[in-house]
């Protein structure tokens, strides 16, 4: 079974989705064949290498709303996080573009070290307070999950997987994939949100059973 999750790096929720799921695939009883990939998603495609100002400013222009009231769900989101073992520092973040980001996570999957390197983008951003435009700075996190060094420097040095990140981003939209995360099944079934780990076992339990009516059907035919 093939379990599809579009995220970005630089989405809260995503970095909460992530866990939860996690703790619905450990108590999923098929979890060892079940294949985990992760898709790009850029919130903001526009986004600058690095934006100016704090993410509360930002997020309080975004949608129309006090900057207080931005700091205060930054807050919710921070003891949100905290309840799945997640650390948010949003008064370190330092935002920006994406992208270069994403072509290293599908690196990270050439090499069998996709989750693991999504893992540590997300720790950088969220935690850290690292700048994960900053090509360096990546070169710098990939050797740190494993990722040779010098096939980092040539990718970002060039255009590589850069149309990998589009079609993922293109297929979102085909999918009809407006926000994240969102988890589909086998291309069949999907959840949009990070949603509790109950749900999401429902889900993987429902694609699972999904694949045997497939599986059936391909037999008796």
């Amino acid at each position: 079974m093939h379990v599809e999750i579009w995220s970005d790096i630089a989405c809260p929720w995503c970095y909460i989705g992530k866990r939860r799921f996690e703790a619905a695939l450990a108590e999923f009883e098929h979890r060892d064949e079940v294949q985990v990939t992760w898709r790009s998603f850029e919130l903001d495609p526009s986004a600058p290498p690095e934006r100016e100002g704090d993410l509360a400013h930002h997020l309080a222009q975004k949608y129309g709303m006090q900057i207080s009231d931005a700091r205060e769900r930054q807050q919710q989101m921070t003891e949100t996080a905290a309840a799945e073992g997640v650390t948010f520092r949003f008064d370190g973040v330092r935002s920006g573009s994406t992208f270069d980001a994403h072509r290293i996570v599908h690196l990270g999957e050439a090499h069998g070290l996709q989750d693991e390197t999504k893992e540590r983008l997300l720790r950088a951003y969220f935690t850290d307070g690292e700048l994960i435009s900053d090509r360096q700075t990546l070169i710098r996190l990939a050797g740190e999950v494993g990722l040779p060094e010098d096939e980092v420097t040539e990718t970002l040095a060039g255009a590589r997987y850069a149309e990998e990140v589009r079609e993922d981003q293109r297929i979102a939209r085909q999918l009809g994939i407006s926000s994240v995360p969102t988890f589909v099944v086998d291309r069949a079934l999907g959840a949009s949100g990070a949603h509790p780990p109950d749900a999401l076992l429902g889900l993987l339990r429902q694609g699972w059973e999904a694949s045997l009516v497939l599986s059936a059907r391909g037999q008796a035919s």
